[in-house]
Order: C-alpha cells, then structure tokens, then sequence
C-alpha cells in the first residue's frame, strides 16, 4: 500500500496521495485499504492529494462514495484537493462534487465529497445569459423579437446568430437546471458503461453512457427533457439516470471513439455522417478494387478519420497494423496520440481505400509508394500525402495533412522575438546571397521559408521555387517540384532556372555537393537564395556546407546568414497557471527572486497535456566582415562556436528560456525539445 498511496498527519486530518490510476484495481484496493486503516484507527478527517492520479473509473468513484459513508457515519468527512482537470469533471459530471466549487480549481481550493449544489433558481435563460455577460441586454432584446416572429427556441436563434458559443449556451442551461455541464472526451467514459447500450440505441437516442457507480448510470445528453428517451434508456438498462449536459457534436465524437475501441461496428460506420468529398484527380476503376475496401463501413471509417484529423489539427495520421491489431495514431504539436485501434484484418481494407483516394496501384504491397490525395471538408480545401511502407504485419501508411488554413506566411507571426525577427528582414532584404534555414525534419523550416518568400513576393521581382513537393501555392511566385524519376533532380532544376532571369531562387533542400555549388554559385552572382539544411544548429550549417566541398572563400561570399529554429510547444491558454521558479532554478539561471514561470493543469482544449499549439524558438548567425575572414581560414565547429560566443550570439537554448520567462512555454518542453549546454 505504501508504495501506491503515500500517508501523512497534520492535527487531527489525514492526508492521503495515491500514486497512479484509480480505474486499476492495484490503486483502488490500496486506496479503499488506506481509508479503511484511517477509519480504524479514528483519523476520520481524511483528505486526498489527487495530483498524481491521471484517470478514476466507477470503481474508483464508487470507493470513494464508500468511504466517504464510512467517515461520516463517524462523523468525519473526505475531502480532495489537487485533482486534473479530467477527474475534477468526472467528479462534477457524476456529482461527487459540483461545479460551483471546482470554478476555482486550484491547488488551494479543497473539495467536499458529496457536497450539495446550490438551490437551482428557476430564472428564465435570457436573464442567465445576460447575468453570466454571455450576451448584452441588447442582444437579448433583438433575440427575443426575432423568437417572436419565428417561434424557435432563443438559445436557437441566439447560436444562429453568432450572439452565443453553444458551449456557452449550455453553461447557463446548467445554472438554470442544476445538470452538469462537461466538455466530453476521452477519460470522462468507460468500457463497462458503454457496454449497457448497444450502438445502434447511443446513436438513435443521441446520447453517451459515461459511467456506472452502483445502480446509477451518469449519461451525457444534449436534451434533457425528452423524457421518452430517458424512460427507453433505464429500461434498456436497468438503472437509475444522473444526466450531464453535452454538446451533440460531442456526444457523436465519443460515440465514435467509444464505440470503435477494438471491434469496428458495421451498423456505425454505415450509419455516421460525414461531410467529405474527395476531389478526383483522375478515373479510377473501381472493378478492381477490393470488395471489403469499397465497402461504405471502410470507406466511412477513413472518412471520419480524416475528418478529426483535421479537426483536431493532426500533422500527420499513422495507420499502422502489429499481429493482433490495427492502430491510427495521430501527431498533434509534434507528440503521436493513439486515437483508434481496429481488428487487425481491417487493416488491410483500409490502406487500399487510400489508396484508391490517391490514385495507386492497390495490388501492389510490397514496394512503397507515394502519392496525394485531395479532400474538401468542413467547408476547407485538405491535401494529404501519402506514403506506404511495407512491413512485417502489412503495410503502414502515414498521411502528412497540409490544411491551407492553418498555414502561416506572415514573417511576423512565426514566432520570432523582436531582435531576431527585425535581423531576419534585414537578411531578407539583402539584394542577393544565400540565406539558410536549418534544423531537424518537423523544424518547422519550409514554413519559414513560404514565409520569407512571402514577405518577399513583388509584381516587380521574378520569385522561383525548386521543391519536393510543392506544398502552398503561392501567387506570382513561379513554383516547380523535382522529378528524380525523369533526371529533374535539384542541382539540374536549379541549372535550368538559372537561365530563367530569377531576382529569388528557393531551393527546398541542399542535399548534395553540386546543389550546395550551384546554389552559392547563384548567390554570388546576384540572386537571393534560400534554402535548408538539416543540421542541429546554425554554426553546424556552415560546417556542414564546408564539408560537401563547397570551397570556404566562396562560400564566405556568398553567405548572407543562416537561421536555426525549433517548434516547441505553448502553455495552453486557456488552463494557464504560473508558479515561482524553484530556488535551485534562480541560482542556475541567475534569475530575480520573485521570476514566475507558466505551466498548463490540463483541460479539454489540450487533450489535458497542458499544451496547445507551438512555436518557434531561433538563432540567427549574420554573415559579418569578421565572419568571413574566419570563414576563409577553413575554421573548425569548435573554432566558429567560440567566434559566435564573442558576438553577443543568442542560441536556441537561450532563445527557449527567454520564452519561457515570458510564460508561452515551460523549461520542460525546452528541455526536450533542445539538449541545455
């Protein structure tokens, strides 16, 4: 028990800090065997230190209730404090404890178990509305004229509008119902409780069984006062109802995870709605394809895949199979998520409806292939590459997801801090020389490089790109993409353009000696030229350049500067909290006392990482006069590392601790991301 749940006293309370999950029996029997030894020996004022249990199943719930019986009954009482996000709203949604309380979630904020919301007032939901400053007086008045004439209901009218959120809308439905309001997602349901409606009932009701404590099962709804539905469900199930409100939209989402765990329902997949439309490329010859691939159960499963791929803002979707089972992960700021297992000989269907989505040849499994696929949904134009690679349980496929939307080609909004970002204009502007962007594969460096192009883009300059692929389209800007199969590789594109009168040349990677001498060739005599590099720092790409042989006094030249980045990911605003730094961190750092850092708790708008969306982190090495009188001497990395240590040089690591200072990011996913000096 010591191990899993850690014992302290202060005066006459117990605290208590299991270690681990409570939907696993090992943490549930010690918790229940901790409280048992509390009750025994009349330390009856028991609280929970719930910092590190990540999840809590209704078994776990239903310990709780138990032994918060057992206290009172002795006229103690069980307390919580420190609880993430998802377990404080398994606990409001099953009402171990109420909303009220948990609004001022925090580690100082203790939570009674069994607490009693207060008394609901029967107000009317416009006045909740205006008394929550959801909308104006104004507003409210325009809605209700407008319910008036159309008779719909006001929180309708209202979404439709775009006066209200429908997040917001079900907030004051909660206040004006006493029913708790979640933000569904995965963690706030179980297996077990899933289990007690079959799909096809969840789908038709439109509801969500989330958990099972004792004879009550905790139900998300997006309609609690349709009193058939609710009758149909306690008896399908034999139980006692505690409703939560939840967005319908929600509700279909979970629906579709819950429902898929390992067995892929074929009544679900025919049945879900979808939005998306593939756009043909060519004509395909649907005779020859599998008739388990096209089959609507698969061709829907993809469909909704890359739909919340899509809407969750995924980079990349791996479709994967071992011996027992498929899997669909999906990166998301950088990290993969399992979102979806599948029986094993579903697997195979799936890969050659891609396939089919992109044009390939479906008969062929044992040589990889590459190819594009294009998809409009949610009202957005989506392409995706794909990318087969046989393995020895099938193949994988990963679909790299570039939504046009969610690009960023504006220089001033990749993430720059001031003084790097004025140093990047300032290289941009150069008339001609070769500007590099360097860092690992996922760096973020074409982006910065549409960017760039971007700013730079004029009706008065000849712009041309050499890529692989062509990933944005750009206006006015003259784009080509390499073609290894027909001899169209870099260094003979980058030729050809040459005699092309460009003012700009992009070259998308530098991989080889003659694109390194024909890009610096081209710098010196009078074009701008960007490109990338894959190397860990901006000192190492000149090493790097050296070493394919381009000739140190030509590329001294030439060099205009060079920009290594990162992406790290940000605190997530929206569960934002900040901390004093540790005493050890000041004295390492040199910082004030009093420096505050930022971290994320956790919530539903960041998959309760605690992070959302990310960011660049840089260094910025400028071409000097005194840098190519180094350059000339053929130096070494050690040589050029101690010459940028005298220039007042700002690295990435500093760079990312900067940032960190400014509470975007924490030390953590610094650390991380970049090994500190």
């Amino acid at each position: 028990m010591g191990d899993l749940v850690a014992r302290s006293s202060l005066g006459g309370i117990t605290y208590l800090a299991p270690a681990g999950s409570l939907a696993e029996e090992p943490g549930q029997s010690a918790l229940a065997e901790a409280i048992d030894v509390s009750v025994q020996s009349s330390r009856v004022h028991v609280v929970l230190d719930l910092g590190r249990v990540p999840l809590i199943n209704g078994r776990g719930l239903e310990i709780i209730l138990e032994s918060n019986d057992k206290l009172a009954f002795r006229g103690g009482s069980l307390k919580f404090v420190n609880s993430t996000t998802l377990v404080t709203d398994i606990f409001i949604a099953t009402r171990i404890t109420h909303a009220g309380v948990s609004s001022g979630f925090g580690s100082n904020v203790v939570h009674t178990v069994g607490e009693q919301p207060p008394t609901v007032q029967r107000t009317r939901i416009g006045e909740i509305l205006v008394e929550m400053k959801l909308i104006t007086e104004e507003k409210l008045a325009e809605a209700v004229q407008m319910q008036q004439s159309s008779g719909k209901q006001l929180g309708l009218i209202l979404i439709e509008k775009n006066m209200l959120q429908e997040a917001d809308l079900f907030k004051a439905l909660s206040r004006q119902t006493g029913i708790p309001y979640v933000s569904l997602r995965a963690g706030l349901y179980e297996a077990s409780a899933i289990a007690l409606l079959s799909v096809v009932a969840a789908r038709r009701l439109n509801v969500l069984p989330m958990f099972k404590v004792h004879d009550t099962l905790t139900l998300a709804t997006a309609d609690p006062h349709a009193i058939p539905v609710l009758d149909e469900i306690q008896s399908l199930t034999g139980c006692k109802l505690s409703l939560v409100l939840a967005r319908r939209e929600e509700i279909a989402k979970c629906q579709f995870d819950a429902f898929s765990g390992g067995e892929i329902p074929q009544d679900l997949v025919e049945n879900m709605p979808t939005d998306i439309a593939l756009v043909e490329q060519t004509q395909t010859d649907f005779t020859t394809i599998d008739q388990i691939a096209g089959a609507s159960p698969v061709i829907n499963l993809v469909n909704g895949l890359i739909q919340r791929a899509v809407r969750d803002g995924a980079s990349d979707i791996h479709i994967e199979c071992s011996r027992a089972r498929g899997m669909v992960r999906f990166r998301i700021d950088g990290i993969l998520y399992e979102v979806l297992q599948v029986r094993a000989d579903l697997h195979p269907a799936i890969v050659s409806r891609l396939k089919v989505m992109a044009s390939l040849d479906i008969a062929e499994r044992r040589m990889p292939q590459d190819g594009r696929l294009q998809v409009v949904t949610q009202g957005r134009t989506i392409d995706l590459r794909f990318s087969s690679l046989a393995g020895i349980y099938g193949e994988k496929v990963v679909l790299r997801v570039l939504d046009k939307n969610q690009s960023i080609l504006d220089v001033e909004k990749i993430g720059m801090r001031k003084a790097n970002l004025d140093l990047f204009k300032k290289l941009l502007g150069r008339s001609y020389g070769l500007l590099l962007v360097t860092g690992p594969t996922g760096s973020g460096k074409t982006t910065t490089l549409y960017a760039g192009i971007n700013h730079l883009k004029s009706i008065e300059k000849n712009i041309v790109t050499i890529e692989d692929p062509v990933e944005y389209q750009l206006d006015i800007i003259n784009q080509n993409q390499v073609s290894e199969a027909t001899g169209l590789g870099f260094a003979r594109m980058l030729k050809h353009i040459l005699r092309q009168d460009p003012d700009i040349i992009m070259v998308g990677e530098i991989r080889d000696r003659d694109t390194a001498e024909i890009a610096v060739q081209a710098a010196l005599t009078g074009h701008m030229v960007l490109s990338t590099l894959h190397t860990n720092d901006a000192v190492g790409a000149l090493s790097r350049m050296m070493e394919m042989g381009v000739e140190p006094y030509m590329l001294s030249s030439a060099l205009a500067g060079v920009v290594a980045q990162r992406l790290v990911r940000q605190v997530c605003p929206s569960c934002k909290t900040t901390f004093l730094a540790t005493p050890e961190l000041v004295a390492k750092y040199g910082w004030p006392e009093g420096t505050r850092l930022a971290k994320g708790r956790g919530c539903p708008a960041c998959y309760d990482s605690g992070y959302r969306g990310r960011m660049g982190i840089h260094e910025i090495i400028e071409a000097t006069d005194e840098l190519q009188r180094l350059m000339i001497k053929n130096p070494s990395k050690d040589e050029l590392q101690a010459f940028a240590a005298t220039t007042g040089f700002v690295s990435l690591f500093d760079d990312g601790i900067q940032r960190a200072l400014e509470g975007r990011t924490t030390l953590e996913e610094i650390s991380r991301v970049i090994h500190a000096p």
